[in-house]
């Protein structure tokens, strides 16, 4: 054999052997009738689900594995083969990881990784995973020789905005570095044993059963949505084991090139395993085996600026200045303005600056004139601010319009961060992301508490008042046409959004507005026009001419949808919706469950179990993903009789949507309070309990048609 396929042989072979012996052990202290699960995921052992289709629900199920896994290590000399040996190693640790599991508690709890990563989380990464936002997601694991250079190497990929997974002692040496970690932050310690490192590997498998369609036991499928699909890599720091190796074997059989930073000599493998010793040069390296490319954005600020730092808190002991409209006006707004009206690139700051009181009031009035601009981008535009600010390192804003908080915390300050610093990343940023419709930018600050009020009330509310009241006025109906939206195609293939004023994108995050101003920046971008024609169905809203776009945007996979229904043709999901909702037989109505929600609901299922009925561009009629907004539409399910079909949904959710719900239900049917007939789980999860509440609150869907 070579030294490479000995390696990976070796280290395959010894993995078998301890999960041999740790399933045999576990089943004789618990019984083979023993319960294990991983926690929060509706995929069981997401590895051994995905490639052979077996649910490990108990350690009864786990020899069959075992056995599995042993029939993939050949001792054969092929590259092939022992690559194969590698996805055993995976399956050995995903077992090895799972039987932690096996008294149920969280075994991670006083560890400084954080072990298995649930669905929701998966979930909630698709929108920044398709818009480029997480450009990659590297595993770095080891011991460095030298600290700082996997220190270095780790805050490289956060400032590129790469999500970063922690394997072994480079955990304690990152955070001796000061690498600022956790999942809001793109940083994710996984835990010290290489067997952890499967919880990364179980990342990239559910985005192919959760976003690719890839059904269970579709090991081809599997591999080729991986390689293709999920922009992954891994580097190793230090000294390698034959059980490293066959680990790394497992990532270059999923399509994830390995980079290790000692000497292979002969032992590469071009373009899957590769050495670079020089730790400079690893990034590099890497992003180039991975053909990921970073657009790098140079500011003119003292601090870094990153998508990963979009998460970072900063708690009041660390905060050095503050502007919260709590305490002081605030105000943010983008106006549109004539080319001769304002001067390119002017910055001025109205009152104190950082330095000089640490309670500020704070209005963002920014102007913009260009040829193509357009009066509807200006929220948009206005939007992005949110996420702008978040990016530098040390500063959090949360909020909008008249109602933001910004912190400044101690060490953005001490690196020399001022008012001014906001108005350049303002002014770059729109500069570079609306370079298509925006051909001069100019930026006020407003600090001084009584400018700032005078503002906030004279132009920013009549302004806002303007853009609610044509919101409002917008339906689909209004309209001539709707917009594709095809983002999360890099991942779920199959699947296209239409959005349509009274119909955001299911990910939450794309509005009619929204989807008319990526059509005007990038024409032949993601979002394209569908001008309403051929109306076939007015009830469940179906037209020729959508159902024409969506077959040739999804490549003949999805042919005819409608926009209303939950039953007929309803519109695919990818798999990053906010909420799904669902058929409840019994009580003729539907549940909804956001991903925020882990508990059951009175259908049976969680919402990942839910979720799994549909995603990944596959039409299931009687489930839709969707997002939060549309629960209070007026189109929401109205082929089937609209909100009134509503009957349970988590009580957070409940509280977010209620305002809006309750103006649309006293609109429809003339009902007050009608979120007070809707259940949640301080109620019941029973679906029997369900209909007899529902009955004592007089819930119009009693009354309704029945749904099948």
């Amino acid at each position: 054999m070579s030294v490479l396929t000995d390696l990976i042989y070796g280290g395959s072979n010894a993995v078998a052997g301890l999960t041999e012996n740790a399933v045999n052990e576990a089943i004789a202290k618990y019984g083979a009738d023993k319960a294990i699960a991983f926690p929060d995921t509706a995929y069981y052992f997401p590895t051994i689900y995905a490639a052979t289709g077996v649910k490990v629900k108990t350690l009864g199920d786990l020899p069959a594995c075992v056995g599995v896994l042993k029939s993939l290590i050949t001792n054969q000399e092929d590259l092939g083969q022992a690559l194969n040996a590698g996805l055993a190693t995976a399956v050995g640790a995903e077992i090895l990881e799972g039987l932690k599991y096996v008294e149920g508690g969280n075994p991670y709890e006083n560890e400084s990784g954080i072990g298995f990563v649930p669905d929701p989380i998966i979930r909630s990464l698709g929108v920044p995973l398709v818009t480029g936002d997480i450009p990659g997601v590297a595993v770095v694991l080891g011991k460095a020789e030298e600290p700082e250079q996997v220190v270095k190497v780790v805050k490289d990929y956060q400032s590129k905005g790469i999500m970063t997974f922690l394997v072994g002692d480079v955990i304690e040496q990152c955070a001796q570095g000061g690498v600022k970690m956790g999942l809001e932050l793109r940083v994710i310690p996984l835990g010290h044993d290489v067997t952890s490192v499967i919880h990364v590997v179980t990342v990239a498998i559910r985005a192919a059963l959760i976003f690719g369609n890839v059904q269970p036991g579709d090991l081809a499928g599997l591999l080729k949505y991986t390689k293709e699909r999920v922009p992954a890599f891994v580097n190793t720091f230090g000294a390698i084991d034959n059980v490293v190796v066959s680990a790394g074997a497992g990532a270059i059989a999923l399509g994830f090139p390995v980079v290790v930073g000692i000497d292979l000599g002969e032992n590469q493998v071009p373009g899957a395993l590769e050495s670079v010793c020089d730790h400079n040069e690893t990034v590099k390296k890497s992003l180039e085996l991975r053909e990921i490319k970073i657009k790098v954005t140079e500011l003119p600020i003292p601090v870094a600026f990153a998508a990963a730092f979009e998460g970072e808190i900063i708690r009041k002991a660390d905060m050095h200045n503050e502007c919260w409209s709590n305490k002081n006006p605030t105000a943010e707004l983008v106006v549109m303005r004539e080319m001769d009206e304002i001067e390119d690139h002017k910055i001025t700051i109205i009152g104190p600056d950082l330095d000089e009181a640490k309670e500020l009031a704070l209005v963002t009035y920014v102007e913009v004139a260009g040829k193509k601009m357009q009066v509807d981008f200006e929220s948009v535009i206005e939007r992005k601010f949110h996420a702008w600010f978040n990016y530098m390192e040390g500063i959090m804003h949360t909020g909008q319009r008249n109602q933001v908080r910004v912190r400044v915390s101690n060490a953005a300050f001490e690196a020399g961060v001022r008012m001014k610093d906001f108005a350049e990343v303002l002014y770059v940023m729109i500069m570079n992301e609306f370079d298509a419709v925006v051909d001069k930018c100019q930026v006020t600050l407003i600090t001084d508490a009584t400018e700032a009020q005078k503002f906030r009330d004279e132009v920013a509310m009549p302004r806002y008042n303007q853009r609610d009241d044509r919101l409002a006025s917008m339906t689909d109906e209004s309209v001539d046409r709707y917009y594709t939206c095809i983002l999360c195609q890099s991942f779920a293939p199959a699947h296209c959004c239409v959005v349509t004023p009274e119909r955001l994108g299911l990910c939450g995050a794309v509005s009619w507005l929204d989807a008319k101003a990526t059509n005007e920046l990038d024409p032949n971008g993601p979002c394209q026009p569908i001008f309403k024609e051929g109306l076939i169905d007015e009830r469940t809203g179906r037209y020729e001419s959508v159902n024409k776009m969506v077959a040739s945007a999804t490549h003949g996979a999805v042919e005819s949808v409608t926009l209303y229904s939950i039953l007929e043709d309803p519109m695919t999901s990818c798999g990053c919706f906010e909420c799904i909702c669902g058929i409840e037989p019994m009580s003729n109505g539907v549940i909804i469950a956001n991903r925020e929600y882990a508990g059951m609901t009175p259908a049976g299922m969680t919402f990942g179990e839910l979720a799994s009925c549909t995603g990944g561009g596959v039409q299931t009629p009687g489930y839709m993903g969707h997002g939060r907004h549309f629960i209070s539409s007026k189109k929401f399910c109205s082929a089937e009789g609209g909100i009134a079909r509503i009957v349970w949904m988590p009580k957070e959710l409940k509280d977010d949507v209620g305002e809006r719900l309750n103006k649309t239900a006293k609109e429809l049917y003339g009902i007050d309070n009608f979120t007070d007939m809707i259940a949640d789980e301080t109620v019941t999860t029973d679906c029997e309990e369900l209909l007899n509440w529902l009955t004592e609150k007089g819930h119009p869907v009693l009354g309704m048609e029945p749904l099948m």
